[in-house]
């Protein structure tokens, strides 16, 4: 019998594939093909997770790499966009702390604390909403397509505070987690 279950991981490296493209197309100002490309990648990313939990083609390794290539893509988006001047670099150094401090804590606790399953909060699902609408809406605006120009200063400031409010969320949630299983 033919096994499909293969499928979700592989359009999970097919978005890890497209990270190289995607930059490029973002840092030689071809907005229009990187917004191709951003789409390919989140069109892979609904229907590998549809797959996964549809047919229950769920693997330790896509449980680990979706989220990795989802994460490496926004990064890279907000990366080239601060070094193509686009966003300030203040910005950048807070996504890329929230995230750091998340893995550090989370690596912490497991070798702190033990053991643990990470689940992504609200505020943090919300946080990760706003960079992908707020990276969408700049790159639309930059190519030139239809958007309200004031979209990146008040992105920018959108995407500053839900870091802020869902890293401290996640610093305190899991801080008070340690604090209770090392007074049992």
């Amino acid at each position: 019998m033919l096994r499909w279950n293969w499928i979700p991981n592989a359009l999970t490296f097919l978005r890890v594939a497209l990270i190289v493209p995607f930059a490029g197309a973002l840092w030689s100002g071809q907005y229009r093909l990187a917004l191709a490309i951003f789409a390919v990648a989140a069109v892979s990313d609904a229907c590998d997770g549809f797959l996964a939990r549809h047919y229950n083609w769920r693997s330790r390794i896509g449980a680990i790499a979706d989220p990795l290539a989802d994460k490496a893509l926004l990064i890279t988006a907000y990366l080239v966009l601060t070094l193509t001047g686009v966003l300030p670099a203040w910005l950048f150094a807070l996504v890329l702390g929230r995230d750091v401090l998340i893995v550090a804590g989370a690596l912490a606790f497991h070798y702190g604390i033990g053991r643990f399953d990470m689940q992504p909060s609200l505020l943090g699902k919300i946080n990760t909403l706003v960079q992908i609408l707020v990276v969408l809406a700049i790159m639309v605006l930059l190519a030139d397509l239809p958007m309200y120009p004031w979209v990146t200063e008040v992105g920018i400031l959108v995407v500053a505070v839900s870091a802020l409010v869902s890293g401290g969320h996640y610093v305190l949630v899991w801080g008070m987690r340690a604090w209770r299983a090392k007074q049992h």
